[in-house]
């Protein structure tokens, strides 16, 4: 019997470590075709190793660094912003909701699910938000829209509390003479770390790699996010290329690192999630399991 666990175990970790290195593999070729000589991409295709060495296409991004930097310090501060704010709507819309004597629950609850399956639809959406309440050129662009409240991760919250606050706790805590914010602050936020930490990352993932409020509501370069800058630096290099361009810009085109400035872009706006996620990662898994176990 000892035995037999012991060699499950080992083809547990095994099959485990598999599955860890098919993971690391495309971030592997991702950085070293960033690195890689354009003619040798498209002669030799895409290869872990490399012997040209070429870091054209980060210095082609990072040609005008004061807008890089700029871009990453919108995106630090939109990223943090929206999260907090996210995060605090979230619960506040969730912990009543988890409540058994809310009266109005089921309607409630209806109107957050009813998000889920229909939406306005984007123009009406464009025209509420520019014209409503004026976002367009803003940072408020970058926060409002699409992102500070999903009803996902509204009903995941609702079901940790529902799941793991026991009631004799908080009724306990009434009996003692604390109040719904009291209980909220003190005894339920503590013990929901788990579920909390879990949406930070979704949250914060969301706002990090959106690029398409920038899209739609941002003009002002000097209010460019990270990713809403480098699609642009993707797509002038594609204009490049497209030989819609003049004469110079097609010539300079032909030995333009094309490929390899997609990678760079990629692997620059993926560091920063690389960095923050092993600090995340104690809790990622329980409060996605918890978090779903009741609707």
């Amino acid at each position: 019997m000892v035995q037999t666990n012991k060699g499950f175990r080992v083809f547990v970790h095994l099959c485990l470590a598999a599955i860890s290195i098919l993971c690391i593999i495309p971030f592997l070729l991702l950085i070293v075709s960033s690195i890689t000589n354009e003619t040798s991409l498209i002669q030799d295709g895409y290869s872990f190793f490399t012997s040209h060495l070429d870091f054209t296409a980060y210095k082609y991004i990072f040609t005008n660094s004061s807008d890089v930097a700029r871009a990453y310090m919108i995106s630090i501060i939109v990223t943090v912003a929206g999260t907090a704010l996210s995060l605090l709507i979230t619960t506040m819309f969730a912990y009543p909701l988890s409540r058994r004597d809310l009266p109005g629950k089921n309607l409630f609850s209806f109107f957050i699910f009813f998000t889920l399956l229909f939406s306005g639809g984007l123009i009406p959406s464009y025209i509420m938000w520019t014209q409503v309440f004026h976002v367009k050129n803003t940072m408020y662009a970058l926060i409002f829209p699409n992102l500070l409240m999903n009803a996902f991760n509204v009903i995941m919250m609702r079901s940790y509390f529902t799941t793991n606050i026991p009631d004799a706790v908080t009724e306990a805590a009434k009996i003692d003479g604390a109040g719904e914010i009291r209980i909220l602050w003190r005894i339920v936020l503590p013990m929901s770390l788990p579920i909390i930490t879990t949406l930070v990352l979704f949250i914060g993932l969301g706002y990090w790699n959106d690029w398409l409020n920038g899209l739609y509501y941002i003009s002002d370069t000097s209010l460019y996010s990270l990713q809403v800058l480098l699609n642009k630096m993707l797509l002038d290099t594609l204009f490049m290329m497209s030989g819609l361009g003049n004469k110079l810009q097609v010539n300079m085109a032909m030995n333009f690192p094309t490929t390899a400035i997609k990678m760079a872009i990629a692997v620059i706006g993926l560091l920063p999630v690389l960095v923050v996620y092993p600090f995340f990662q104690r809790y990622f898994v329980k409060g996605i399991v918890v978090g779903a176990v009741k609707g």
